[in-house]
């Protein structure tokens, strides 16, 4: 059986956790009184709901962020594969690199990187 050193890891992990689990429940306080049910936000009575709106802009920028960080996954394993891909590999991600590069251009010239209120996206 190949797998054994992987099934040992994985029970050793499931019994640490149920060791910590088990002795934070035998050794942990329990509170019962009243407001120990209740929200806590620092020290200060919760004010308002927690349903909050945020603006479109917020969810453009996370996109962008998650789209432009994931070509760094790309390019380390580019730089990881360096023997393997050579100078054709290089090209490719010289290629891969100025797409990326156009498409961050573009989003910058319409305005769609730009947080306020007050910027207009330019036609």
């Amino acid at each position: 059986m190949e797998h054994w050193p992987l099934l040992m890891y994985l029970a050793g992990a499931l019994v640490v956790v149920g060791a910590m689990l088990a002795v934070s429940w035998v050794l942990g306080q329990r509170h019962r009184g009243r407001v120990t049910g209740e929200p806590y936000e620092s020290g200060m009575p919760p004010t308002g709901t927690a349903q909050l709106r945020f603006p479109a802009h917020f969810y453009l920028v996370a996109m962008f962020f998650l789209l432009f960080d994931l070509e760094t996954v790309f390019v380390m394993a580019w730089a990881i594969a360096w023997d393997e891909v050579g100078w054709v590999g290089y090209a490719e991600v010289v290629v891969f690199l100025a797409l990326l590069l156009t498409a961050l251009v573009f989003l910058w010239r319409r305005g769609a990187l730009e947080w306020g209120t007050g910027h207009s996206n330019r036609q």
